[in-house]
């Protein structure tokens, strides 16, 4: 019993410190130190996969947390880095909010997360639903970043981060997503990704700079 429930205490420390990684993101205007919180954000998806895959006996997490270390934690941020270097975009401009003003409507996200998460948790009959309410507060904090960014980069940071949360929500309520399904979503992200990257050197090139706002610019004329 006592090993059992210090299983239980890691992974609800995984899930606190998805949490805080999600909010130290929020607080992030350097956009280097965005992507390295993005890998650490999914290595910690990783390790919470395989204490689930150790505590439950299913055999496909530990194939999900081998994925998530090589796709979530290793690709994408080198990925990232190397688009950063390229496109020389090393600081976010100005938020929509200011980080003040981020946090404290973050915490708010968190309380109703809670609060909409809790029918789905008393449904759930997995031993981790009680992080069902953590992956929803991330998945939040992220459209959160991607709606109060104006770099297409931080953009896609939130995108990703809310990716993580989908993910790990799904973990938390029925361990894990079919594999067929976690390959589709992998693939999915990949081919994401390879678009997003065209689409930043095109607004490179058009505008000399990824801020969003400069598509303002772009109208329809007669």
């Amino acid at each position: 019993m006592a090993h059992t429930t210090f299983d239980l205490q890691l992974l609800n420390a995984c899930a606190a410190l998805l949490l805080l990684l999600s909010f130290a993101m929020l607080s992030q205007r350097r956009v280097v130190t965005l992507v390295n919180l993005l890998a650490v954000q999914g290595g910690l998806l990783a390790v919470a996969t395989l204490l689930l895959a150790w505590r439950t006996g299913q055999h496909h997490l530990y194939f999900s947390a081998a994925l998530t270390v090589a796709l979530k934690a290793a690709f994408l941020p080198w990925l990232l880095h190397r688009l950063i270097r390229r496109l020389e975009v090393y600081w976010d401009t100005e938020p929509l909010l200011n980080i003040s003003g981020t946090m404290l409507m973050g915490l708010l996200i968190v309380v109703f997360a809670f609060g909409l998460a809790q029918p789905i948790t008393q449904l759930a009959s997995t031993t981790t639903r009680s992080a069902i309410g953590i992956a929803v507060s991330v998945i939040l904090l992220a459209f959160l970043m991607m709606i109060t960014r104006r770099k297409a980069m931080s953009q896609v940071v939130g995108f990703l981060s809310m990716e993580n949360g989908l993910f790990f929500g799904a973990m938390s309520a029925t361990y894990g997503m079919p594999m067929v399904v976690e390959l589709g979503v992998a693939l999915d992200v990949l081919v994401a990704m390879l678009v997003l990257g065209v689409f930043f050197f095109q607004i490179r090139e058009q505008f000399d700079s990824l801020d969003l706002h400069h598509l303002e610019s772009l109208k329809e004329h007669d």
